[in-house]
């Protein structure tokens, strides 16, 4: 179970350091800060939906 909680732990460590570095990325003006941007929002979707198919997949094994 402790290796379980560390694999656990290093995916999400990673998958927070990738949106970190995306959202870090972009720099934006003050015009541009107001509007919402689907890309983004797309990306951190599709990143926890990775996220919760790799914990259902180590849960299943």
């Amino acid at each position: 179970m402790s290796s379980l909680k560390s694999s656990t732990m290093l995916l999400i460590a990673f998958f927070q350091s990738a949106l970190k570095e995306s959202a870090h990325g972009q720099k934006t003006t003050m015009a541009s800060s107001r509007l919402i941007d689907g890309k983004a929002i797309d990306q951190g979707i599709a990143y926890f939906l990775m996220l919760v198919a790799l914990l259902v997949t180590f849960l299943v094994h």
